[in-house]
C-alpha cells in the first residue's frame, strides 16, 4: 500500500447512530471509505409530537451494518445482468444471457466469446472465475426460447399461464428495429422492394435516436458502434448510430422560449399538442414557399449533449446562428422547424458516413414517439433524399419483443420470417426532390458549423 509505514490489513470501522438510521464505513489508513453499509431504526409515534426509539433496535442495527461491512454489494451478488437479461431470468428462472445485451453491452464476441484480458486490465478478473458464471456462460440468439417458459410463479405474477414460451430478449431499440425494417413493402414503388434487407435504415427516434443498419459481412464504421454480429437479425451484422438528444432536444428549444406559454395556452384551447399547433402555425406563416425554406437564414447545430455519432465527440455544444430580437409565436415556431431540420441533418450525417463505410442505404424506417411528427418526418425525407416509411402500428418496439415471442412459441421458423408476417408498412413519405438544392444549401452550412465550432475551440486552446 503506498505510504510508507502502514501496514497492509490496518482497517478501521465508523458507526454513525442517526435519528433514522445507523451507517456504517470500512476506512483504510489513507481515510478512503472503501465499504458502506446501513440500516433503518426503528421510530414510534405513541401520540402527536411524542417519538420513542428501542436501544435495543439500535444496537441490532449496529451489529447488522458492521457485519455487513465484512462482505460487500460485489461478494453477494450471484449474477450481474443487463436488465433485458434480469427480466428474462425472473421470469423463466434460466440465467442464460441474450447475445444481443452481451455484444451490445458487455464486450462479447459472437466468435470468439469473452475476452479475459478485458477484464483483467479493469480489474474485473472476478468475472472470468468459475466459468463466467456471474456474467453469462450461456448466450443465446434473440427469439431463442428459454429453459420450459414461464415459471409457476411468474406466470401467478403475470397472470398467464405456466410454461407459456419466453424468447432471449433485444435492447428497446433493437426490438424498434426488429419491429419496422422487415416488413412487406410490395405495391408502395420503393426502391428496398426487392432489394436485401439490408438496403434499408431503422431509425428509432423518440428522446434520442438509434439508426440500425444491417449487413451480410462486417463493415466498420468510424464513429458508428459495431459491427455486433446477430445482435438485432440473426445472422446479419449490425451497426448502430445514434444521436444523443432528439426528442429532448425540441422540447428543449420549444420549452425555453419566451414565447411556450403563448404556445401552450393557444394549443390548449384547441385540444392540441403545442407541436401539432406549430406545425399548423407554420402552414400559416409560410404563405407561398415550402414549408422548409422559411429558416433559409437560421441554422442550428443539435449537439446540445455531445455528438453520438459519426463524430463521437463528447466535447461539441449546441450552436443556433441567425436570431433576432423578436420573440413572437412566429419566432418559435421558425426555431422548432429549424431544430427539426437539424436532426435530419444529423441523420443525413450518419447516412453518408455508413455508406462510405460500405453500406448501401435506399429507404428509411422510422418508429419512436417522433415518427408520429408529420414534420418530423417529412424533413427527413426530404433532407437525406430517401423516402420514409412508417410502421402500421406505431408501438414498433412492441411488435419487436412479439415477434421475438412468436420464434420463441415455435409458430416462425425464424425471425426474418416472422419479420415479414407481423411487420406491416402504415404510410409511406416521398422526399419533395424539387426542393433538393435548398437542403444540399442548408446541410453545406451544417457541415460549416461543426467546422467553424473547432476552429473556435482551439482558438480558446491557444497561447
Amino acid at each position: 500500500m503506498p505510504g510508507g509505514d502502514q501496514e497492509p490489513g490496518s482497517y478501521y470501522v465508523g458507526v454513525d447512530v442517526g435519528t433514522g438510521s445507523v451507517r456504517a464505513a470500512l476506512v483504510d489508513q489513507r481515510g478512503i471509505i472503501l465499504a458502506f453499509a446501513d440500516q433503518p431504526i426503528n421510530r414510534w409515534e405513541p401520540q402527536f409530537n411524542h417519538h420513542e426509539q428501542s436501544s435495543e433496535d439500535i444496537w441490532a442495527a449496529c451489529c447488522v451494518v458492521t457485519k455487513n461491512l465484512r462482505e460487500t454489494c460485489w461478494d453477494k451478488a450471484g449474477h450481474f445482468f443487463d436488465l433485458p437479461d434480469f427480466l428474462s431470468w425472473k421470469a423463466t428462472g434460466v440465467t442464460a444471457r441474450s447475445l444481443c445485451s452481451l455484444v451490445c453491452k458487455w464486450t462479447y464476441s459472437a466468435e470468439k466469446g469473452w475476452d479475459d484480458s478485458f477484464w483483467k486490465m479493469v480489474g474485473l478478473e472476478d468475472f472470468v472465475a468459475d466459468n463466467y458464471s456471474k456474467i453469462g456462460n450461456q448466450v443465446l440468439p434473440p427469439g431463442a426460447s428459454l429453459g420450459n417458459g414461464l415459471t409457476p410463479e411468474a406466470a401467478k405474477d403475470l397472470g398467464l399461464p405456466a410454461g407459456i414460451a419466453v424468447a432471449a430478449s433485444l435492447i428497446d431499440a433493437h426490438a424498434g428495429g426488429l419491429g419496422v425494417i422487415g416488413a412487406d413493402v410490395r405495391g408502395y414503388g420503393l426502391a428496398c422492394e426487392g432489394q436485401p434487407v439490408t438496403s434499408r435504415l431503422a431509425v428509432i427516434c423518440g428522446t434520442s435516436s438509434c439508426h440500425m443498419g444491417i449487413s451480410k459481412d462486417p463493415i466498420f464504421v468510424p464513429g458508428v458502434w459495431g459491427p455486433y454480429f446477430s445482435a438485432m437479425v440473426p445472422g446479419f451484422w449490425l451497426n448502430e448510430g445514434g444521436q444523443s438528444v432528439t426528442g429532448k432536444l425540441i422540447d428543449h428549444m420549444v420549452q425555453g422560449h419566451a414565447a411556450f406559454p403563448e404556445l401552450q395556452a393557444k394549443a390548449t384551447a384547441r385540444c392540441q399538442s403545442v407541436y401539432a399547433y406549430l406545425n399548423s402555425h407554420l402552414d400559416l406563416i409560410k404563405k407561398a414557399r415550402p414549408v422548409g425554406f422559411l429558416t433559409v437564414d437560421l441554422h442550428v447545430w443539435p449537439d446540445f449533449h455531445g455528438n453520438r455519432s459519426p463524430l463521437a465527440d463528447l466535447t461539441l455544444k449546441g450552436m443556433v446562428t441567425g436570431l433576432k430580437l423578436s420573440q413572437d409565436l412566429d419566432d418559435l415556431a421558425i426555431l422548432y422547424l429549424a431544430t427539426v431540420q437539424a436532426i435530419a441533418f444529423g441523420t443525413r450525417l450518419i447516412v453518408e458516413a455508413m455508406e462510405a463505410a460500405g453500406h448501401s442505404l435506399s429507404t428509411l424506417f422510422l418508429c419512436g414517439g417522433l415518427s408520429k411528427n408529420h414534420l418530423f418526418v417529412q424533413m427527413h425525407a426530404d433532407i437525406t433524399g430517401m423516402p420514409v416509411v412508417l410502421s402500421q402500428e406505431v408501438e414498433s418496439v412492441l411488435v419487436g419483443a412479439a415477434i421475438l415471442g412468436a420464434c420463441a412459441s415455435g409458430d416462425f421458423a425464424s425471425v426474418q420470417e416472422a419479420m415479414a408476417r407481423m411487420s406491416k408498412v402504415g404510410k409511406v413519405v416521398f422526399p419533395r426532390l424539387e426542393d433538393k438544392r435548398y437542403y444540399d444549401k442548408k446541410y453545406q452550412v451544417f457541415l460549416k458549423l461543426v467546422e467553424h465550432q473547432k476552429e473556435y475551440a482551439a482558438i480558446m486552446k491557444g497561447e
